[in-house]
Formats: structure tokens, C-alpha cells, sequence
């Protein structure tokens, strides 16, 4: 039987830290004189924190110096299904006057750094409730980032054991290793935060907007202070942005080891080359498409293109025009950039470009053993040989992503959405990607006028997605709970 005590314990940790977060938008709308919104943030604080102390105190004797590997599968995804039941309080309980459906989606929307937003007003929400919006975007990103660089190669989850060796050369128990990551990565993460909000603020952007879409920018979330996203601001600043949209998507343990004077790492990363020439290449096909058949001009095509495309292959989910009205051919490689994702180690979502790469090896040494029935040939990365037990975490994630992502489109059909809402509504939840497509939830909409059975759908398969699918589905097996 697994004790659920050390568990508790950090998820109380945990809730306590959030707690102390929501004091920031509680002194913005302080400072602004917005009754409501002092009201929303001082109880949400004031219960979360209730919460969490009374987690600590009944688990305090769970304390432990580790977690053992079936603890640590459930603290995963406890954490992240806790902390969206709290900071769901701060918007239903507000002057927003969301239902608790509505709040639940928004946070859960926010703490995987999905982006899709509920709210068909922006503008509206307070000051603090756009900081607290940036906030759980932040938060989240830096946590996605210890997850997959401590947890998800020693749980063997997707294929990550393939990043064990390189994700820190530290042994032993799960949760020190943890903590050890969480410093190193933590500091690169702030500073790239500091000097993407300086960046905007030369940019144009007035301090509370360079601020907050620092916060979303960097954690690749996507959250926006207004109805336009992006388009509100300068030429400028969408090139900014793409340039700390593609550094939050590189592989952050490579900007460790940059900071110790160490750079060939980085550019010899198979990830990083294939993310950018992929980037690059479809950046090129779709200005080309912009200026041939659309007739734009040169630099707002590769502006636009670059952009857009950037911040949904990294599963922003800004947007800088309604690139739903660009033609059905750019609409469709928008679609699937979204299924590849940025690199495993960031802040990037998605099924990860690593995988894609493992899957190419994989399909070519099938062709080679069938040209050569005699040989012997092994799906090699990087120049070493991929062990049996890494191709087959990535064939199984393949197989359950994409089965997952048919039965949660299925589902949605059932509810009445039609095929395009359906699909594209599957697809940017379970790859945290943002905003969908049509004309209801697509870059220009909001997903408020789906059904309460939808937006909760999507809001579980937000958490499944962000967590790697496999993290959550073990836990629904007999034998996890039986070992």
C-alpha cells in the first residue's frame, strides 16, 4: 500500500507557495482601489492557505528526505490538480462572475501554460487578475521544467530516460534531485523573465504589460492583457517576443551548462538543430504562401508568419493576427506545428521534437533491415545507440497521444461541437498549445461559449497533456496500486 503522507506533504508545500503568490495581484488591486478584487485574491489567499497548512500539519510525520517512484507518479499529478482547484478561487470568487466550471478552466488553462482563455473580455478583469493570470503561467513553466528534468527520466516516461544521464549527474533519491535542479534551473529561468520584460519596455510596452507578458512569454503560456493578444503592440515587440519564445524552447539544462563556460552543448544538440531548421523551413513556406497568394507585402508576411508560427510550435499560444483567414493550407501547417513542439527540458509542450526524431530512426532502420534481412541495425541518436526500452516508452507515447487525442475529439463531437471545434479543441488541450481553430475558439475567440461538460473535458486533458499522458494514465492501473 503507498503511504500518501510524504505526498501531502509537499502538495501542502506547495499550496502554501500559492497562497503567498496571490499577496502580488492582492497589492495591485490594492493599489488600484479595486474593492472586488482585493475581496477575491485576500479570501482565495486566505482559504488556499488554510488549505495548505492544514496538509503540512496532518502530514507533517510523511516527511521524508525522498519519494519512492510510485509516490512520486502520484505527487505529479496531485500537484497539478490541487494547485488548478485553488487558483480557480481568486476568478470565481471575483467581480468576473465566472461559474466555477469557468474558473477551474481558466486556471487549469494557465498552470499548464496552455493560453486558452475563457474569458471573452480581457480587458474587463483587473489588473491583479491579469497579473495572477501571468503568475500561474510562470509558475507553471518552471515547474514543467523540474518535471521533466528530474521526474520524467527517472520514471522512464516517453522516452525521457534518454536525458537521464544528461539532466544532472545526480543519484539517489528522487525529491533532493529535485530540489538540486530546481536552483540551477531557477535562476536562468529569472533572468531571462528580468530581461525579456527590460526588452519589451524599450519596445513600447508600458511596465505592467512588458511585466506580465514576460511572465507568459517565457513560460510559453501565452496569456495577453488584451482581446487582441499580440496584435495590441509594436512590430518591435512580436520579434522579441519570437526571439525568448524560441530560447524558452530550447533545452534549459544546455544553459546550465553554457553558464559554466560550456556552449558546444548547445549547438551540438540534436533537438535545437532539428527545432530550428524546422522553424525556419516552415517559417519560409508559409511568407512565401503570404506574399504569392495573398499578396502581402515582404516583411509583414515574415513577421507574421515567423510569429505565429513560433509561438504555436512552442505552444505559446499568442497570436498577432487571425491566421484562420490566411487559407487552408497555412491554417493546416499551423495545425500540425502544434503536434511537434519545441524540446525536451523546456518550458514547450506538445509531443517534442526528440521523439519525432527517434520515431525518423526508428522508420529508417526498419527500412534498412528490410533491404538487408541478414544485418543487424539499431535506431541510433546522436551518434549512440537507442536502447530497446527508450524507442518503446516513445512508440507507446506516440500510440496513446494520438489515441487519446482521437478519443477526446470523439467525445467533444458527442457534445455537439462540430469537427473543426472538435478536433482543434482535442488537439490544443492535450498539446498545451492555446488557442484553437473556427471561429468560436480560434485566435481571434475565446472557448466561453463551449458547453460546461466540454470546457471541463478539456480541462482534465490540459492535465494530461502537460504531464506527459503516461504520469497519469499509470496511476489508473490495478498493478500500480497493487506493486
Amino acid at each position: 500500500m503507498i503511504s500518501l503522507r510524504p505526498v501531502g506533504y509537499v502538495v501542502g508545500l506547495l499550496v502554501l507557495a500559492l497562497a503567498a503568490a496571490m499577496l502580488l495581484p492582492f497589492a495591485v488591486d490594492l493599489a488600484d482601489g479595486h474593492r472586488e478584487g482585493v475581496e477575491s485574491f485576500g479570501v482565495g489567499a486566505f482559504l488556499t492557505f488554510l488549505a495548505g497548512a492544514a496538509l503540512v500539519l496532518g502530514c507533517n510525520d510523511g516527511r521524508t528526505r525522498g519519494l519512492t517512484i510510485r509516490q512520486t507518479f502520484v505527487l505529479t499529478v496531485a500537484v497539478w490538480a490541487v494547485l488548478s482547484l485553488f487558483a480557480a478561487l481568486p476568478f470565481w470568487i471575483g467581480a468576473e462572475g465566472l461559474s466555477y466550471t469557468d474558473a477551474f478552466f481558466e486556471a487549469t488553462s494557465g498552470l499548464t501554460t496552455t493560453g486558452a482563455s475563457i474569458l471573452p473580455d480581457i480587458e474587463a478583469i483587473s489588473r491583479g487578475a491579469m497579473l495572477w493570470r501571468g503568475l500561474m503561467q510562470w509558475m507553471g513553466g518552471i515547474g514543467i521544467i523540474v518535471f521533466a528534468l528530474a521526474f520524467l527520466p527517472m520514471l522512464k516516461v516517453g522516452g525521457m530516460q534518454l536525458f537521464r544521464s544528461e539532466a544532472f549527474d545526480t543519484f539517489g533519491k528522487i525529491l533532493p534531485r529535485a530540489a538540486e535542479i530546481a536552483g540551477s534551473i531557477s535562476g536562468i529561468y529569472l533572468g531571462l523573465t528580468i530581461a525579456c520584460a527590460i526588452i519589451y519596455g524599450f519596445c513600447g510596452m508600458q511596465p505592467f504589460d512588458a511585466i506580465v507578458h514576460a511572465l507568459t512569454t517565457v513560460s510559453t503560456g501565452g496569456f495577453a492583457n488584451y482581446n487582441a493578444s499580440f496584435g495590441a503592440f509594436s512590430a518591435a515587440a512580436e520579434y522579441v517576443a519570437v526571439v525568448f519564445m524560441i530560447l524558452a524552447s530550447l533545452p534549459f539544462v544546455r544553459y546550465v551548462q553554457l553558464m559554466a563556460g560550456t556552449a558546444e552543448p548547445l549547438w551540438r544538440d540534436a533537438q535545437v538543430r532539428a527545432f530550428i531548421g524546422l522553424l525556419v523551413l516552415l517559417v519560409g513556406v508559409l511568407t512565401l504562401w503570404q506574399v504569392a497568394m495573398n499578396g502581402t507585402l515582404a516583411e509583414p508576411a515574415l513577421r507574421k508568419s515567423l510569429f505565429n508560427l513560433t509561438s504555436i510550435i512552442t505552444g505559446t499560444g499568442y497570436a498577432s493576427a487571425d491566421y484562420g483567414l490566411w487559407g487552408s493550407f497555412p491554417v493546416t501547417v499551423i495545425f500540425l506545428a502544434g503536434l511537434i513542439g519545441g524540446c525536451a527540458g523546456s518550458t514547450c509542450c506538445s509531443v517534442k521534437i526528440f521523439r519525432y526524431q527517434l520515431l525518423f530512426a526508428a522508420l529508417v532502420t526498419q527500412v534498412r533491415q528490410l533491404h538487408h534481412p541478414a544485418g543487424v541495425f539499431r535506431p541510433r541518436y546522436e551518434g549512440h545507440t537507442v536502447s530497446e526500452d527508450v524507442m518503446s516508452s516513445v512508440m507507446a507515447f506516440f500510440v496513446v497521444f494520438y489515441l487519446t487525442l482521437g478519443i477526446v475529439t470523439a467525445i467533444l463531437g458527442l457534445m455537439g461541437l462540430d469537427t473543426v471545434t472538435a478536433l482543434s479543441g482535442a488537439a490544443t488541450a492535450l498539446a498545451n498549445i492555446g488557442p484553437g481553430l473556427g471561429p468560436e475558439i480560434g485566435p481571434a475567440g475565446s472557448f466561453a461559449g463551449l458547453p460546461d461538460q466540454a470546457k471541463w473535458v478539456l480541462a482534465v486533458t490540459m492535465l494530461i497533456g502537460r504531464l506527459e499522458l503516461m504520469s497519469v494514465y499509470v496511476l489508473f492501473t490495478a498493478a500500480f496500486w497493487r506493486g
